[in-house]
This record gives C-alpha cells, sequence and structure tokens, in this order.
C-alpha cells in the first residue's frame, strides 16, 4: 500500500498545482499545502493532525467491511459484508466511496489510488479539513469519544481477540460476538455520558480485572436456589425499589448491564462484550451528526475548490471535474423519482450550511423575523464554526431550517396513520406550516425516537433469575415479531436464563405484548402472543 503522511507547512506559490488527471505524492503535497491554507487562514478551521492514506480499491473495500477502522478484530460479517460489496463493485452495480475519513488523531484519511487529482483535492479539502474539524470541535465527540486513544484501543482489542480465539476455540469466541453485534444498538448510554476510551487506563484496569477475576471467581451462581418462593414475590415494595436503584434499574445499555451482572459469563467473555460495546459507542455520536458532519465536509469542499480556482491554482477543467462529483453528491431526487430513498443528507446539510451564509450576509425580512441572532451578522464564519461545535442534527434542523430552503425543497408534511383510509396534508407554506415541517422534519433525526426503546426493567437474581425487558411503544409501532424473537435469543444466550421482553404503550403503560425466551416450551406457550 503506497501511503504518504502530509504535514503542515507553508503555502504553495500561487501557480497551477496539477493539470492533467495523473498525481504523485509531490502534486499531492502542493495541492495539500494550498488547500491547508485556506482552510486554516481563510475558514480559521482547528484540525487534527492529517495521515492521508493511498490505498486500492479491494483495501478501499476491506475499509468498508471492517467499519472504516485500520485495525480491527476478525469477524465472519466483515467478510460476508466484504463478499457482497466486492460482487456488486465488479458488476458495476455500485460505486465505492472517494474517501473514509476516521476521527481519531492523526485523523486518518483513505484516498483511492483511482481518483484523478482534481479528485484528490476534492477528497482532501471534504475529508481532512472538513470532517477533520467537525470531529475535533463537535461536542458529542469532545465528550463522548478520545480521538488519540481510539486507534490504539482497537489494536489491543483485535490482539486480545484473536488471543481468545486461540486460548478459548474460535467458535466459542464467535458466539459471544455474534451475540454481541446483534444488541449493538442497544449498546450505548444515550443519556448518561460514559468514560472515554482512554487505551493506558482501560488496558491496564482491564488486565486488572482480569487477574483479579480469575482468582477469586467462585462458580457461585449455579448453586443459588431456582426457586420461585426465594425470588420477587417474597419482597415488598420498598424492597423492590431499593433492590432496583442498587442494581441501577432500569438500564438503557442492555450489552453493559448483561456484562457487569451475566450469571453466566467467563472474565474474557466479559471483555468481549465491553469491546463491543465500546465499538457502538464511539460510532454513536456519528449517527447523531451525519446531516452536519456531510454538510459540514460538503460546504468546506465547496468552498475551498472555488478559491483555488478563484486564485488560479486549478484549471476551468479541473473546477468541473470537480463540480461535476459535488453535484452528483447533492443530488436530490424528488419523491415520485425510482431513486428516491429519503433526504439525501449531504443535499440537506450543503443546502442548509449554504442558506446560512446567505441569512448572515443577504437576509430578507422573512429571515430577520426568524432568524434575529444572525441575520445580517455578516460573520458566517464564526456562525458555522459555532454551529457545526454546538448542535446535533436534530437540534440544528429545529433551530435553522428557514422558511427559504422549505419553499427551496418543496418540503411539506403529511399524516399517513395505519387506521386511516387515506393520508392529509397537515403542513403547507404558511407561518404554521413552516414550523410544523421543521419540527416533523428534526424529529426524524431525533436516535433515541427513531430506534426501539428497549431497557432492562427488573431482573431476578434469587428466584428464576429472569432478566425482564420492557419496550417502551411510541406511535403505536411494535417491534416485529421474528427479529425481536432472533434478538431475545442472542440475550438469552448472554444472560443464560429466561429473558420476558414486553412491550408497554408509553403514554398509558398499557401492556401490548409478551415474548419469553430460553425457558421449556410449555412455559413459553404461556406468554402473550
Amino acid at each position: 500500500m503506497a501511503s504518504k503522511a502530509l504535514q503542515s507547512s507553508e503555502p504553495a506559490a500561487t501557480k497551477l498545482l496539477f493539470e492533467g488527471a495523473e498525481w504523485d505524492f509531490e502534486t499531492l503535497d502542493d495541492t495539500y499545502k494550498a488547500i491547508e491554507e485556506i482552510a486554516l487562514q481563510d475558514l480559521g478551521l482547528d484540525v487534527y493532525p492529517n495521515q492521508i492514506e493511498i490505498i486500492s480499491s479491494e483495501q478501499m473495500l476491506d475499509a468498508y467491511c471492517s467499519v472504516g477502522m485500520p485495525v480491527m478484530y476478525s469477524h465472519w460479517s466483515f467478510g460476508k459484508r466484504f463478499v457482497t460489496e466486492e460482487t456488486l463493485y465488479r458488476q458495476g452495480a455500485r460505486g465505492l466511496a472517494y474517501e473514509i475519513v476516521i476521527n481519531s488523531s492523526p485523523c486518518i484519511s483513505y484516498h483511492m489510488e483511482e481518483n484523478t487529482m482534481a479528485m484528490q483535492a476534492l477528497v482532501l479539502a471534504h475529508a481532512a479539513f472538513g470532517h477533520n474539524h467537525f470531529f475535533k470541535n463537535n461536542y458529542l465527540f469532545r465528550q463522548w469519544t478520545d480521538a488519540d486513544g481510539i486507534l490504539s484501543y482497537f489494536e489491543f482489542a483485535k490482539h486480545y481477540i484473536a488471543d481468545c480465539e486461540e486460548r478459548h476455540d474460535e467458535r466459542a469466541v464467535e458466539l459471544v460476538l455474534d451475540s454481541a453485534h446483534a444488541l449493538m444498538n442497544q449498546g450505548v448510554f444515550r443519556y448518561r455520558r460514559p468514560n472515554k476510551l482512554r487505551l493506558g487506563e482501560l488496558e491496564q484496569r482491564q488486565k486488572e480485572r482480569r487477574r483479579y477475576e480469575e482468582q477469586t471467581y467462585q462458580d457461585l451462581w449455579r448453586t443459588v436456589p431456582n426457586r420461585k418462593d426465594a425470588g420477587l414475590e417474597e419482597l415488598s415494595d420498598a424492597e423492590l425499589e431499593e433492590r432496583k436503584r442498587r442494581l441501577n434499574l432500569p438500564e438503557e445499555n442492555l450489552l453493559y448491564f448483561i456484562e457487569k451482572n451475566s450469571p453466566v459469563l467467563e472474565p474474557w467473555q466479559r471483555e468481549l462484550l465491553r469491546i463491543v460495546r465500546n465499538l457502538a459507542q464511539y460510532f454513536y455520536p456519528q449517527k447523531q451528526t451525519k446531516l452536519m458532519n456531510e454538510g459540514c465536509a460538503t460546504f468546506v469542499h465547496y468552498y475551498i475548490v472555488n478559491t483555488l480556482h478563484q486564485r488560479g491554482l486549478i484549471t476551468d477543467g479541473a473546477l468541473l471535474e470537480i463540480l461535476h462529483s459535488h453535484s452528483n453528491v447533492v443530488f436530490q431526487p424528488e419523491f415520485d423519482d425510482p431513486r428516491f430513498s429519503g433526504i439525501n443528507p449531504y443535499a440537506l446539510g450543503f443546502a442548509m450550511m449554504q442558506d446560512i451564509q446567505r441569512i448572515c450576509e443577504e437576509p430578507t425580512e422573512e429571515d430577520r423575523e426568524w432568524f434575529p441572532e444572525i441575520a445580517g451578522l455578516g460573520y458566517w464564519r464564526s456562525v458555522l464554526k459555532d454551529i457545526w461545535a454546538n448542535y446535533r442534527d436534530e437540534s440544528f434542523v429545529s433551530q435553522f431550517l428557514s422558511p427559504h430552503l422549505i419553499r427551496k425543497l418543496k418540503l411539506f408534511m403529511i399524516s399517513d396513520q395505519a387506521k386511516a383510509s387515506h393520508v392529509e396534508v397537515e403542513a403547507i407554506h404558511n407561518k404554521d406550516g413552516y414550523r410544523r415541517v421543521r419540527a416533523a422534519l428534526a424529529a426524524t433525526y431525533d436516535v433515541a425516537a427513531t430506534e426501539p426503546d428497549i431497557q432492562i426493567s427488573d431482573v431476578d437474581l434469587l428466584g428464576d433469575r429472569e432478566l425482564r425487558l420492557t419496550h417502551n411503544v411510541r406511535n403505536e409501532v411494535l417491534l416485529s415479531e421474528h427479529e425481536s424473537a432472533e434478538v431475545l435469543k442472542h440475550v438469552h444466550r448472554l444472560w443464560g436464563y429466561p429473558v420476558r421482553l414486553e412491550s408497554i404503550d408509553f403514554e398509558t403503560d398499557k401492556k401490548l405484548s409478551g415474548t419469553v425466551a430460553g425457558v421449556p416450551e410449555e412455559e413459553a406457550s404461556d406468554a402473550p402472543a
């Protein structure tokens, strides 16, 4: 793999950076310096040190399938995805990303060696400065992830899992990872801030935990009487509440609770769960900022390449090639277009960033009414950097989607109730309609609301050790029976004892359904369908 770290230095002289499609590392270095000067001096971006890696299409496919990390443990699902993506790519049914960027320090950007020099300039601006700035400055990444330690942590995880495969058999490790991966979406802290991944501390604590558990572990769980009369039925309401308080119930992070309390897991299996939930937590801020992150990077690359052209550093042909790719990225199909699959985050994010610049520089009276704090301010760079640092997708849309952009994008709101025989237009382009469209669109970016709210509500540690999960149902959206049954199998595998899942209406507390896994068939048949 050809690779080279491009470091900061003085800006390049005012001359064409390149003329043809071919590139070499010297040309890349000169272009990087010119882009860096605009990013840091003009836009005032604040970025991690950059490390640019040039890789082949096959290596890009491999990076795709191992969640983009340069070091990642082995699992069959990564290979399965690789085969699928490679087949589609070779058949021409799917293209590859021009780059992949990693939230780390240094910030690692993978660039395809097949890119033309114009495309290399585009992805340098997009990834090495746009995404890089967002990763370093957005509050979710600053609070929840440790860019300095993440690569070292996954290096540790890779070696730890490989060691477990040698000591405990590959199949045994695979089963635990299968179940942990199945529960990844329910293995994050959404409201309670987790500790950052600091490798030195975590690895040392892991070694201490393993040494302590191997010295003191006793097979006590299997000696606890499995009797109904020793369970929750004997406890008073006050004792039940105190027991829940000590167990920190309800608990939203299923992997965390199982890791700490499972009666059957061995120390090395608990560490595997810890690795997977740390991986899930690392990516959780990215799920909440997809729109803003891509909008920021797209706005940054668009501004930088146009500035390069204005300064005479790239040709008209290079700019046209870049703008052709840019137009494809921000293309938004109409709702009745066969290619429509929802709102393109690149398109909406970029449009909102440009609209905020317009509001700051050339506001209308409508803009002054809706955005009095920024309308006509002029300092759009400072406004955008403040937004990139302090908002996530939901709050960004709910506060900065303008009536002007709603009209431009032809957005409106419909009510599509399952019980109704028809759909109803609920919000159009008027003052009340703009607010309702904005609020409805913002709600679709609330990850906590769009993913099932499943929590561990109780556990009978003294009786049959049944783990009780509650799905808080919103808008009458129930879980798929097949998928929930499959997930319960994975919970049961990690817990080792009966698992009960009940769906409860969030507003009325009415029980809607229930499922039991891991008990004799005649007992499970008594559970509500």
